[in-house]
């Protein structure tokens, strides 16, 4: 079978981001932007959904880590749109619901080929560390925008704001693992009308 895999970079007078992304992997990793908070996020995102991800990020973090933590959703959503290809075979649909500790979360992903974004949790904007919570959602919208996938967040609850997020990135992990899962059963793609777009 032919890898699976893309390489995007992208560079603004705001960040310059490498992503390098293997579907079929076996979780291997390194993340390196000046977010640290994130790097964990997108380090279990990688492991839990067994990806063979390599991050290279830069950006304005002086002013805030918006910039940065938007366009690596942008990357990181057109490396999956990418190395999906045709989407041929794909499961198209994945589904996870992941622990962590008190927290409960739960995120549910179609690669239709039309973005939307259902988040349902109500995080309070504060930080975590010194990463800005809002910033979950950014990253989120990103994603769903430039892999062209819909995607639901639901929180079921949780106090402890770091074990809300990780959980919430453990299963979208988790799910697009599925998602992007190949299925010998499918024939050409997953679609009633015969196209995913």
């Amino acid at each position: 079978m032919t890898p699976r895999s893309a390489i995007i970079e992208r560079e603004t007078k705001e960040t310059a981001i490498r992503i390098e992304l293997t579907l079929d992997g076996s979780g291997q990793h390194r993340v390196d932007s000046p977010v640290p908070f994130f790097n964990h996020m997108l380090s279990a995102v990688a492991r839990h959904g067994f990806f063979d991800l390599q991050v290279s990020a830069r950006g304005d973090v002086e002013i805030d880590a918006h910039h940065t933590v938007e366009d690596l959703g942008i990357v990181l959503g057109e490396a999956f749109k990418k190395a999906l290809g045709d989407k041929a075979g794909v499961r198209r649909f994945g589904r996870a619901t992941m622990p962590m500790h008190e927290a409960l979360a739960a995120v549910v992903i179609d690669f239709s080929g039309r973005p939307f974004l259902v988040f349902n949790a109500a995080i309070p904007k504060t930080k975590v560390g010194e990463f800005d919570t809002e910033l979950v959602e950014e990253f989120f919208v990103a994603f769903c925008n430039h892999s062209g996938a819909n995607i639901h967040v639901n929180l079921a609850y949780g106090d402890n704001l770091h074990h809300i997020i990780e959980a919430i990135f453990k299963a979208f992990g988790r799910a697009l693992d599925e998602a992007t899962a190949i299925d010998p059963r499918i024939e050409g793609v997953l679609s009633t009308k015969g196209t995913l777009a």
